[in-house]
């Protein structure tokens, strides 16, 4: 199963959603948060995601 490593820096207006849980619950993809660093007006991520490689690419698209 393909691994994809991703930095993802997230606006304001996006903080508060669950939006890995999103991409874990809607595509066919495992998702592991390797760090992170949340505050209240920014943010980002280092998530990996596992699975087929037309998931990933679809998850990737739904970001």
């Amino acid at each position: 199963m393909p691994n994809m490593r991703f930095h993802i820096r997230f606006p304001e207006q996006k903080i508060k959603e669950p939006i890995i849980y999103q991409i874990g619950h809607e595509y066919k993809v495992v998702t592991n948060i390797r760090r992170a660093d949340v505050r209240e007006t920014t943010g980002w991520m280092d998530l990996e995601l596992s699975g087929e490689t037309a998931e990933i690419e679809r998850a990737i698209e739904g970001l």
